[in-house]
């Protein structure tokens, strides 16, 4: 057995809360272009909470993966939104549990006293709105990092 060394430290759980829209847009970057399934979508109506289970793409480890030629790596998150009193969708058919999609973004549009609404950008002009009483969103990695299926990094190309 080997002993410990001090850059095994630096492979730690990502834990960010956003309270501002500009927390809010560094938790944006970390999920861009995870995927995720309608069957791991929540939305507990009675503690006024939002949730889903994504497979995010380790845009943190990106470059490190580059230099020591290994693949890159995705880790399950749990993003949450509190405070939630409504949710709706567009281009996701609740019904089907198997349906897949792919995560671009996270906005807020701020409305009265701190109120507003959570936007989740979907690939293909899909979306899904929260209303929400004020801004709390943390997103938290609830597993060890896991070798991607795919070999390459998610790419946006102009339409």
């Amino acid at each position: 057995m080997a002993d410990a060394k001090f850059s095994d430290g630096a492979e730690q759980a990502l834990r960010l809360k956003a309270e501002s829209v500009d927390d809010l847009a560094v938790i944006s970057t970390y999920v861009q272009d995870a995927v995720g399934q309608n069957s791991e979508i929540s939305w507990l109506t009675k503690k006024h909470r939002f949730a889903v289970l994504l497979n995010r793409f380790r845009w943190e480890d990106r470059l490190n993966a580059e230099q020591q030629g290994r693949p890159y790596e995705r880790v399950q998150s749990m993003l949450v939104v509190e405070s939630t009193l409504k949710v709706s969708a567009q281009g996701l058919d609740p019904s089907d549990k198997n349906m897949a999609f792919e995560l671009l973004s996270i906005s807020f549009e701020a409305g009265e006293d701190g109120a507003g609404q959570v936007i989740l950008t979907l690939a293909g002009d899909g979306a899904i709105a929260l209303d929400v009483e004020c801004l709390d969103v943390t997103l938290s990695d609830v597993s060890r990092p896991y070798i991607a299926r795919s070999t390459h990094v998610p790419t946006h190309p102009d339409e």
